[in-house]
């Protein structure tokens, strides 16, 4: 494989907390942040001009710390998650009341959207699925007495894989919303992080506070996930996993300041982008996003700024 080459484009400031939360915005080329500030906000690389500092826009503001986010474009609404367990649902359009549900305790860590449903994970341990349009829940399942932290939709198996501070990974029938299976101590700390391989859907990657970087796969129907490889990824947790558009590279944030890019094929570290070589982030990492149809990514942390990086010359 040729080397790769990223390099940073712009840092952007104006948050005034850690960030948590980056989605795809609500135009061609923009993303959207949300942190501990309360703030939501847009930002557009299409506004990019060398020298000059990208600017975001305010678009709109909950009064405590927000962990957690998702964009509907059906209804032109946000739904926030924040640290107290609420529920915020923000509708851009003029033509319908924003509401407030105090559903979890303990905290919103996410909010995943697939299948024209929305699930939130709370730190009580329990996921539920929202009805987008009603704006209300439908059903909810006690998966743990500890949070959860992330999960991730398997369209090829129609199921929820769920990642847990109590150390497991779950796998539900997304249909009847049941546990298909529970992968017991998946990890020797929360598991905060989940991603589909690109180019095989029964694989998929875990990260962890334990900092391991782990490859699982999903055997035929009626039996147990197994493990692939795995292998200490960073010196302290990793926050998030994705994958790049073209299948080639997974990317993961850690805690330690770093992100490191892997080969999707062989599992090995290509790169790493720190500090001192690369002008990378002075604190935790937390978040990571591709902006669609453009060769950039860009990280959120807790030195309250986004970096947008460019893959290639």
């Amino acid at each position: 494989m040729p080397p790769l080459h990223i390099h940073k484009v712009h840092q952007l400031t104006g948050h005034n907390a850690a960030i948590y939360a980056l989605v795809p915005g609500l135009r061609p080329g923009t993303f959207l942040s949300a942190a501990g500030d309360g703030w939501i906000v847009e930002w557009s690389l299409n506004d990019s001009r060398p020298g000059e500092e990208l600017m975001g826009r305010l678009l709109a503001k909950v009064d405590t710390q927000v962990f957690s986010l998702a964009y509907l474009p059906e209804t032109n609404t946000l739904v926030a998650g924040d640290m107290n367990g609420g529920v915020h649902w923000l509708n851009l359009s003029e033509d319908r009341p924003n509401r407030h549900v105090a559903h979890h305790r303990k905290g919103t860590y996410g909010l995943v959207v697939a299948n024209d449903e929305l699930i939130s994970l709370g730190g009580d341990g329990i996921i539920t699925r929202w009805d987008t349009l009603r704006q209300t829940s439908n059903e909810s399942l006690q998966l743990s007495n500890q949070a959860l932290r992330t999960a991730m939709y398997r369209s090829a198996a129609s199921e929820w894989l769920v990642g847990s501070s109590d150390h497991h990974i779950y796998r539900l029938n997304a249909e009847a919303f049941t546990i298909k299976e529970k992968m017991s101590a998946a990890h020797q700390n929360s598991v905060f992080c989940l991603e589909e391989h690109p180019e095989d859907s029964s694989t998929f990657f875990s990260g962890s506070r334990d900092a391991q970087l782990k490859v699982w796969k999903i055997e035929p129907p009626g039996q147990s996930t197994s493990l692939v490889k795995e292998q200490p990824a960073h010196w302290f947790t990793i926050n998030h996993l994705i994958t790049s558009p073209d299948g080639k590279y997974l990317l993961s944030a850690s805690r330690d300041k770093t992100i490191r890019i892997w080969d999707t094929a062989s599992y090995n570290l290509l790169k790493t982008l720190d500090t001192a070589r690369d002008g990378g982030h002075v604190n935790s990492v937390n978040r990571l996003l591709w902006i669609p149809d453009t060769p950039y990514f860009v990280s959120a942390s807790d030195d309250r700024s986004i970096i947008v990086w460019q893959v290639g010359s």
